[in-house]
């Protein structure tokens, strides 16, 4: 049993390499973006990237798992491509089109006032994405993961080094980041010409099969509310915020929330390997006991990963790194505090990807868009009212807010449904101790000055894994239970 756990944290390190290469390189942007975009200008481009992010499940219908679906055992492969390939490209093109056209109206709703062109442009990005997305699901599909991983990361590259020469060399606007972007997805799309041309070459694009593509849109749609209920959890606090706290204000928690990939990147990390696992080791005897197990182990190492990373983040931010140099420019540290509160919420993001198995053994997968649904609400309704009272903190407290009840959520249902054996006396320990870790550097830092804070901060870090391991160690017998 201590194999297949310390086996499963093997293969989060192997399948997270390339999602962590691509988000770091993402992030390096947002210290860029401090130091050439005013935080208005950088609220501006939050707030059109989270339109972005749910219109590109309208976009996509859900016909990227209709491809997986149907090409997995179809007799005639091709023919399942091209369905999905000309079914995003006339949804691209009508959609597309609609948003050119409403542009103006939206941006006003969106919260991005006249400038209409960075949903126009938006449209465009939406348009190239979803095309590149079909190919890249049929490397998926064949297991080509070096073909994926490189197109991904020459994509990345080449929007990096365009945000940089637009917004450094050139001295342009906001727009360029999005051209930066179009420009990007024609890069992927060119690199997956072999992919999708190979399907399309010699074939008649007017001949199509509407029962396969009705049977294909049938077993999509329900992506749809699905995706947008998900996405609506991690996006529509920038919206919100426009209308309630302004668009500076947006820049200022965008710039700081994007601190947290690092706590998104353990449980991306984790999420990769944690479903193929649990699915593995479901029909063993102990599989239960081992869930509760790993629970026990996840939280442990995610606390400390909470723990260290709202310690020193703060303070790596305000030091400087290279000359003047900052991790994020002045203008920005008026979020910080936000920090920790972001960190939490990826950290419940983590217990509901454990929790994840509840739905999936039991083959009950509808519950998770209602639970997501409950997160997005959780989220609006803690924005409407905290933001106006708390500022950005509210919007920190949301994501917090929405995690927390998804999690707790699934752990109901999963309870119900399946009954793992969780740990319980351990996890409130761990948990103790978390807070108590919490509580001895928030109290020193505002009542104790001539204590010097780092130096606790370093300490408790050190200490924290030596006790958290004395309370799980108990849970790694090298034997298995009989």
């Amino acid at each position: 049993m201590a194999n297949d756990i310390l086996r499963l944290g093997k293969e989060t390190l192997i399948y997270g390499t390339s999602t962590v290469l691509a988000r770091l390189l993402n992030f390096c942007l947002v210290p860029f973006y401090t130091y050439y975009l005013l935080p208005v200008q950088y609220g501006m481009i939050a707030t059109t990237f989270a339109a972005i992010a749910l219109l590109s499940v309208v976009f996509l219908f859900g016909l990227d798992q209709s491809y997986l679906r149907f090409a997995s055992d179809a007799a005639d492969k091709n023919k399942v491509f091209r369905q999905c390939f000309y079914g995003v490209l006339l949804n691209g093109l009508l959609l597309g089109g609609l948003l050119y056209w409403a542009a103006p109206a939206a941006a006003r709703v969106w919260g991005l006032g006249s400038d209409f062109t960075l949903l126009r442009l938006a449209a465009g990005i939406l348009f190239l994405d979803v095309l590149n997305m079909i190919a890249f699901t049929k490397l998926r599909l064949q297991r080509r993961a070096w073909y994926f991983a490189g197109v991904r990361a020459f994509s990345i590259v080449v929007n990096v080094a365009l945000n940089v020469w637009f917004l450094a060399v050139w001295r342009q606007g906001i727009h360029a980041i999005l051209w930066a972007n179009i420009f990007a997805s024609l890069a992927s799309l060119l690199l997956l010409t072999p992919v999708w041309w190979s399907e399309l070459k010699g074939h008649n694009p007017f001949r199509f099969d509407f029962r396969l593509q009705k049977e294909m849109f049938r077993f999509a749609w329900p992506f749809v509310p699905a995706g947008l209920a998900s996405l609506l959890v991690s996006v529509i606090d920038k919206p919100l915020l426009v209308h309630l706290a302004g668009t500076e204000q947006v820049g200022i928690y965008q710039a700081n929330f994007k601190i947290g990939v690092f706590m998104m990147l353990i449980v991306s990390m984790f999420d990769q390997a944690w479903r193929p696992f649990f699915l593995a080791h479901a029909k063993e005897k102990n599989a239960k006991r081992i869930f509760a197990r790993v629970l026990s182990c996840f939280t442990a190492f995610s606390a400390w990963v909470l723990l260290g990373l709202s310690f020193l983040m703060p303070d790596i931010i305000q030091s400087r790194l290279l000359g003047s140099f900052h991790l994020l420019a002045p203008q920005y540290w008026a979020g910080l505090k936000i920090i920790p509160l972001v960190l939490t919420g990826y950290f419940f993001y983590g217990l509901y990807i454990n929790f994840m198995v509840g739905p999936v053994i039991t083959k009950r997968t509808r519950v998770l868009m209602w639970i997501t649904l409950l997160g997005a609400a959780a989220s609006i309704s803690t924005n409407l009212l905290l933001v106006p009272r708390l500022g950005i903190l509210g919007a920190g407290w949301a994501v917090a807010v929405s995690y927390f009840v998804m999690a707790c959520a699934l752990f109901i249902f999963t309870q119900k449904a399946y009954g793992v054996p969780y740990e319980y006396g351990k996890l409130a320990m761990l948990a103790g101790l978390t807070l108590l870790w919490a509580g001895a550097v928030y109290w020193a830092g505002q009542y104790w000055a001539e204590l010097p804070v780092r130096v606790l901060k370093i300490g408790l870090l050190c200490a924290y894994p030596l006790l958290a391991w004395g309370l799980v160690k108990n849970s790694l017998p090298q034997g298995d239970i009989p």
